[in-house]
């Protein structure tokens, strides 16, 4: 748990930089541009998500695996995207079926959109996107090779193995 608190908090502080962005943009799509509300969101989700891909592989999960970026650069679309419509679609049943039109009430939508399309991409991003690179297995020295025949030790050292062996033949195709 302890390693995840630190991933949250940096997630967050990329995300508001994100949400900065994202505000921004949309605030001077409906007000200096004249679009729509959906619209406004989408342009200004587009160019949030353009930012925070760069400081999520760059600063958050600068360590995790970048083997295979076009992969990674697809998924981080495709789950973006996926919370773009979240996102957008609270915003068009707000504005569209609730009738809430002011400019006002529409941040207020885009809040709560925004924070549901947050926690879907915290979890994708995190599970699907940016993955963590298990560590090499340790070669053990042959006479703790005799001692280590714990079930346990045993179970760890194959897992181990296997998820080396699993990025490797991802890397490879």
């Amino acid at each position: 748990m302890r390693g995840i608190t630190g991933e949250v908090v940096k997630f967050g502080i990329v995300g508001l930089s994100g949400v900065v962005v994202n505000f921004a943009v949309f605030w001077v799509c409906i007000n200096g541009m004249g679009l729509a509300s959906v619209r406004s969101n989408i342009v200004a989700t587009v160019i949030a998500i353009a930012t925070n891909y760069l400081g999520y592989r760059y600063w958050l999960y600068r360590d995790r695996d970048a083997a295979s970026r076009k992969r990674e650069i697809t998924l981080f679309l495709v789950y973006s995207g996926i919370g773009m419509l979240i996102e957008t679609g609270v915003l068009g049943f707000s504005v569209y079926v609730l009738d809430l039109r002011s400019h006002y009430e529409q941040i207020g939508a885009k809040v709560i959109g925004l924070a549901v399309a947050t926690v879907f991409r915290f979890v994708s991003y995190r599970t699907w996107v940016f993955k963590a690179v298990p560590e090499e297995p340790v070669e053990l020295p042959a006479q703790q090779t005799a001692a280590a025949t714990s079930g346990q030790e045993l179970a760890a050292q194959a897992e181990l193995m296997l998820a080396a062996e699993r990025i490797r033949f991802a890397q490879a195709e």
